[in-house]
């Protein structure tokens, strides 16, 4: 496996470690829906929460999660869509970033609670907006 691969699956377990202490239950990890993915579902009592993990070795560049763009946050969207219709779920849905930097040296975890509202592209025909 890559070394990014590694770190990534790392930060997936550290994230899942961290949601299940703060007393989340985990419903889903890495789940697929027509080529988008979830790193992790979770439930607490009254939300489903739809969580992207994005781990770095170096935050000098760039902040982990600043990297959950537009795109991400669309294609996101659209998979929480497909979950909670496929499992018929009506609770409050909130989208988290938990953003990690993890090296021999440091082991930092950051839980953005409520990090974006759904995002739904839209595309420009004109001179009007259409989904």
């Amino acid at each position: 496996m890559a070394t990014h691969n590694e770190l990534g699956r790392q930060g997936e377990d550290l994230a899942a470690e961290m949601l299940r202490k703060k007393g989340y239950k985990i419903l889903e990890r890495n789940w697929r829906f027509n080529g988008w993915e979830v790193d992790i579902i979770a439930r607490t009592k009254k939300q489903i929460v739809f969580v992207e993990v994005k781990t770095r070795s170096d935050d000098s560049l760039m902040l982990p999660e600043d990297a959950v763009d537009f795109n991400r946050r669309c294609r996101l969207t659209s998979a929480a869509n497909a979950y909670i219709n496929y499992n018929k779920i009506s609770l409050d849905v909130r989208f988290d970033i938990i953003a990690i930097v993890l090296n021999d040296n440091r082991c930092d975890i950051n839980h953005i609670e409520s990090a974006f509202p759904p995002t739904a592209r839209k595309k420009y025909y004109g001179s009007s907006y259409r989904r």
